[in-house]
């Protein structure tokens, strides 16, 4: 099972998602229902919901890189480490999430906005297990654990 703990510090997230705790409540327990991977796990992570001073400046303090982006993700454990922990333990804290809302591009229409949102916390969700897409087969297989993820939600 996973869980997110959303956290957010921009009063743009509140108008555009009204209760963005219960919006990703919502959308892990579609997840959860239909995934067979962690049924006997608690996987457990945070998601800043934030804007693009705040991503930018994180980005830099911890990647080096002095410019925003969209979404950053900090696993705390390697694919193989967290698969290692899976096996020992019930509940594992597995990483950070982190939206900048100014990157998300959207037509003023609130089904665009969670498209795109979704997309962008799948992306960081999927990091989170470890996934990464540097390599051409790395990127597909985490392209197509996004893709499922997302056909459970929608």
């Amino acid at each position: 099972m996973i869980k997110i703990n959303v956290i957010f510090n921009n009063t743009l997230w509140k108008k555009t998602l009204k209760n963005p705790q219960s919006y990703f409540d919502d959308k892990i327990k579609l997840i959860n229902k239909k995934n067979d991977l962690f049924k006997k796990n608690k996987l457990i992570c945070s998601l800043l919901l934030s804007d693009t001073k705040e991503i930018k400046r994180l980005n830099k303090k911890f990647r080096k890189k002095n410019k925003s982006t969209d979404v950053l993700s900090f696993p705390f454990y390697e694919k193989k480490e967290l698969q290692k922990r899976i096996k020992k333990e019930k509940e594992i804290y597995i990483g950070d999430i982190i939206i900048n809302f100014n990157k998300i591009d959207y037509k003023n229409s609130e089904n665009d906005f969670e498209n795109k949102l979704n997309i962008l916390w799948i992306h960081g969700l999927v990091h989170l297990f470890g996934y990464k897409h540097k390599k051409n087969k790395d990127f597909k297989s985490m392209n197509k654990l996004e893709k499922t993820y997302l056909n459970f939600i929608n």
